[in-house]
């Protein structure tokens, strides 16, 4: 049978016409929604909802296309059945098929928070309250019930945690990223611990993390720890106190910033003044380096030093400079 010639043209337009549309829609899908766009949208997709609020989320926050066109489209040419829930972060340089991909994936946008050395359980507590999209568990819980649900053995949570930075994911618990950082200090000490020199001053894991927590809060200069690890393994090694005035001070309740003579005669568990060899536990959460100072301390001299007001210290092998370094720089007496 021979196909009449208006026939085969009409046929051979509707194909174009069909493949025109075809890739018109496949462009469409495939431009950004909004290059010049500065603000991102972050679109709370939770179980149950649609692609179609997801087109309309899109379409309102950078005001570019039409919420209806963009949802037919999506049903014809992109997965739109398989979404997974999360938090995603839309920037307007992505494309309809980019968004689709992404929540397909379940590449939802992470967070990060660093928590810093030298800083206390409750400073870092404090930190993680006010951090966006992560849930508080802690605020709940006693010193006791928080060791428990971290399965902290220690007798404190303090200085057993390993300061760095966490991602995390929306809706995460803080409960979690202590978690991580419980045991990522575990495997930080056990390593250090191994690799310990004769010269740590120390018994044990537990109490390698007291004197770092100590090196921590004495200096924050890194050439300056193995020094200062070196004054206080000769000062344990001799039986001499350690003296240390962060020791002093975290053993005092509601401290207003004023260490007085008063509070280096109280004797408390934490008063490195009255108490012979370490506190009972760590007063600060060490980071790695000093951990690995208390390790390994430098073999020194010293069994003094005194900060001198440029962000370092002074160190002395006897009293008699130490008492002299103390009126230059802290006295201002040459």
């Amino acid at each position: 049978m021979k196909i009449r010639l208006p026939l085969l043209l009409l046929i051979v337009a509707l194909a174009m016409t069909v493949t025109a549309a075809f890739l018109a829609g496949r462009w469409y899908l495939s431009q950004p929604i909004k290059p010049e766009a500065t603000t991102p949208l972050l679109l709370d997709f939770k179980g149950g909802a649609t692609a179609r609020s997801v087109t309309n989320q899109v379409t309102v926050h950078f005001q570019s296309g039409h919420s209806a066109v963009s949802y037919r489209l999506s049903q014809i040419f992109a997965d739109i059945n398989h979404l997974q829930a999360g938090l995603y972060e839309i920037q307007g340089q992505q494309s309809w098929f980019d968004i689709w991909k992404m929540l397909n994936q379940g590449r939802e946008k992470t967070f990060s928070v660093t928590l810093v050395e030298g800083l206390t359980l409750q400073q870092w507590l404090a930190q993680l309250s006010e951090q966006p999209y992560l849930i508080d568990k802690t605020s709940e819980l006693n010193e006791s019930e928080l060791r428990q649900k971290l399965g902290i053995e220690e007798a404190s949570a303090e200085g057993v945690l390993l300061p760095e930075t966490y991602s995390y994911r929306a809706y995460t618990t803080d409960i979690s990223i202590l978690k991580q950082a419980y045991i990522s200090m575990q495997n930080a000490v056990q390593h250090a611990w191994e690799e310990r020199s004769d010269r740590c001053p120390v018994s044990s894991p537990y109490e390698l993390l007291i004197l770092a927590s100590i090196i921590e809060k004495e200096t924050g200069l890194a050439d300056e720890r193995p020094l200062v690890a070196s004054v206080f393994a000769n000062r344990l090694a001799t039986g001499m106190r350690l003296q240390s005035d962060p020791t002093t001070i975290y053993g005092i309740d509601n401290f207003d910033g004023n260490l007085t003579r008063a509070h280096l005669r109280e004797k408390t568990a934490y008063n490195t003044y009255r108490i012979n060899g370490l506190p009972p536990t760590p007063i600060a959460m060490p980071g790695k380096a000093s951990i690995e100072a208390a390790a390994n301390p430098v073999r020194s001299p010293y069994y003094y030093f005194v900060a001198d007001k440029s962000g370092g210290h002074v160190f002395s092998e006897t009293l008699k400079e130490h008492q002299q370094a103390v009126r230059r720089y802290q006295l201002n007496q040459e």
